[in-house]
């Protein structure tokens, strides 16, 4: 049975990878911080990546050989360049998450394939993702370290519904406003095409890379082959609310003059059309398709969040943001 390691392992992304790996007959370990119980199936290993001694003494006992190892929170240089003194030698692949936010922004093509410049000028969060792939390839050509690079867009779950802005308490406050037929902020016209991935199609893609001697030294971006756009989005959502929503469209310009956080995570992400072109995944894993539809997967978001109380986080400082701004521009 072929061994995995994941550091992190009970995320969005990492969870349903975890039990999507599980599936497919792998031995699966999660290497974290115990904050989430492991799916049912997986080993655990508590302890802090960011303790290299520590992980070092946890991972004495375990086997010297991982088939796989995937990196699931690593954001920042210095951590690929750890995950590198921890795992040569002792993988035959390690598997680097990094994000569809490093490609070029603004593109200079519509269509997105690997071969797009990484650049990113708004964000910090893709700059430090794009630091981390040129350390674990620079590995890679002079070590062979045996790295996969995988790059998600906007991936989500039955938990997690997705929209284009938010506050620190997640997305449940635009769908009380949706519901309390308040204004939604939409970034500039809405017309621009996004794609929202379900995070089991993600694991599909993400388990056929696993352990494929193929994908070793390349990059790869995992997402639906579907797109549409913002305003589409959230009308999506609302029918599956039963509410039509109250779209607010501000430009970006003024939402950064609301909040300048916003810069990043709209004009380095979300306020740019992506279509991405899967050829190579379809080519490393033969097969592969996304299955859920985004009507599909933002109703079964929904439904879940309705059914589950606990997780209608309220967030009164993202609503008063709303209202300031829906107050100054309509």
């Amino acid at each position: 049975m072929k061994k995995a390691l994941f550091i992190g392992g009970t995320g969005t992304i990492s969870g349903a990878c975890t039990r999507r790996a599980l599936e497919a007959g792998f031995e699966v370990t999660l290497l974290n911080r115990g904050s989430s119980p492991a799916p049912r199936g997986a080993r655990q290993i508590v302890c802090d990546i960011s303790d290299e001694a520590a992980v070092r003494a946890k991972l004495t006992g375990e086997a010297a050989w991982f088939d796989v190892v995937a990196d699931f929170i690593a954001f920042r240089p210095e951590q690929a360049e750890r995950d590198v003194r921890l795992f040569s030698g002792a993988a035959g692949q390690y598997i680097f998450i990094s994000s569809a936010s490093v490609y070029q922004k603004p593109a200079a093509y519509y269509l997105i394939t690997e071969s797009t410049p990484l650049s990113n000028p708004y964000w910090q969060y893709a700059r430090d993702k794009i630091a981390c792939e040129l350390t674990l390839m620079e590995a890679y050509r002079g070590s062979g370290f045996p790295v996969t690079i995988v790059r998600p867009s906007h991936t989500y779950n039955e938990t997690k519904v997705p929209v284009a802005i938010h506050g620190k308490a997640g997305s449940w406050q635009v769908l009380r406003r949706i519901l309390d037929g308040k204004p939604v902020l939409v970034p500039g016209d809405g017309l621009t095409w996004w794609t929202f991935t379900w995070s089991a199609d993600f694991a599909a893609g993400f388990v056929g890379l696993m352990g494929n001697p193929h994908a070793l030294g390349e990059a790869v971006h995992i997402t639906s082959d579907e797109k549409l756009t913002w305003n589409a989005a959230y009308q999506t959502l609302g029918r599956a609310l039963g509410r039509e929503p109250l779209l607010a469209h501000v430009s970006v310009d003024t939402l950064k003059r609301f909040d300048p956080a916003l810069e990043g995570p709209l004009l380095g992400d979300k306020a740019n059309s992506v279509i991405f072109d899967n050829s190579k995944l379809k080519r490393l894993v033969p097969g592969f398709a996304a299955t859920t539809r985004y009507d599909e997967g933002a109703r079964a978001a929904v439904e879940y969040l309705l059914a589950h109380e606990a997780l209608q986080n309220p967030d009164p400082e993202f609503d008063a943001f709303c209202d300031r701004v829906v107050s100054a521009v309509l």
